[in-house]
């Protein structure tokens, strides 16, 4: 559908009969993929304003749209946009080989720093609108869980909503075994294993992002384990217990010893320094994952190597 097509489609009302495939989405998300080109910022208008209504009822974004829903979307006016992005050659490249593991219900790639798991905020193409682009076939491909857009490493998609749904519910349970590489300022002490500190996402009015450990905030867990001791910095092994924006990065920082190369929560003087062994990037590498897959009951290992890219520093440090 180009551009002015889809433009006209979206100009009067517009009804959509919820299929099994997209049973238990939330609306918000649901909205968000079916209106492809309007902005997020007035998908949520519409919504505040009751012009989406489900069954003549007003909902809320967070509503779970039920199979046979019947969806009343008022017509919606935005300004003329390009075709949707496409990935250039070198990201497809990348994305053709670096699938770490693939099948009917579940894709798992290594994700590299710098490309968002999703478009927004004025990035026009992120790793899922990639791969959608790239299988038109798809009839379901959705994001598990994200990664900030820095952190290279495991991403998980699913190409079924009932795997979708189970390694959800399954992360929240603490049944996903997620593993990081990360590289921290300073000597790490032995004794320090575990951080659980609350943290509070807020988000000023420059719309940047940042989250702080704070009482009032939700609980955060944060397993450490030393894998190599430099002069100045620590090599170490992260594990979640509980997957928060940005918890890794908040924690270390929180410890005093924030993670090399983070220019949000890091120490300038010391990713400074790292620059002459080669950093150009966040040391944050989400390196293995580790559950049992909802549809055959197996377990599943996946590994993503270090980066060529943050190989060097090691041998440099």
């Amino acid at each position: 559908m180009s551009d002015s097509e889809s433009q006209s489609a979206f100009d009067k009302v517009t009804y959509v009969e919820i299929g099994p495939e997209h049973a238990g989405q939330r609306l918000d998300n649901f909205l968000i993929r079916h209106l492809k080109g309007v902005p997020k910022s007035r998908i949520y208008n519409l919504l505040r304003k009751g012009e989406v209504r489900i069954n003549k009822g007003r909902v809320k974004p967070d509503t779970r749209v039920k199979v046979g829903d019947m969806l009343r979307i008022a017509p919606i006016r935005v300004a003329q946009r390009g075709d949707a992005p496409v990935p250039g050659q070198q990201l497809r490249r990348y994305l053709a080989e670096n699938i770490l593991f693939e099948d009917e219900g579940l894709l798992i790639i290594n994700k590299p720093s710098g490309l968002a798991v999703h478009g927004g905020s004025g990035i026009s193409l992120g790793a899922i609108e990639a791969l959608r682009a790239e299988r038109p076939d798809a009839r379901f491909l959705e994001l598990i869980h994200r990664l900030d857009r820095e952190t290279s490493g495991c991403l998980m998609l699913a190409k079924k909503r009932s795997v979708l749904l189970d390694l959800q519910q399954a992360m929240q349970r603490n049944q996903v075994e997620k593993r990081y590489q990360a590289l921290v300022k300073g000597r790490w002490p032995k004794g320090k294993s575990t951080i659980n500190a609350p943290l509070l996402k807020n988000q000023p009015a420059s719309g940047e992002r940042i989250v702080r450990v704070d009482a009032a905030g939700k609980a955060s867990v944060t397993h450490f384990k030393i894998s190599q001791r430099f002069k100045e910095a620590t090599l170490l092994e992260v594990t979640l217990e509980t997957g928060r924006t940005h918890q890794i990065r908040v924690h270390c920082q929180f410890s005093g010893q924030p993670i090399a190369g983070d220019p949000k929560y890091g120490d300038s003087h010391f990713n400074e320094s790292l620059k002459d062994s080669g950093l150009k990037r966040l040391f944050l590498h989400a390196s293995n994952l580790r559950f049992r897959h909802p549809l055959s009951g197996e377990w599943v290992e996946v590994e993503a190597p270090l980066p060529k890219d943050l190989q060097p520093v090691l041998k440099n440090l």
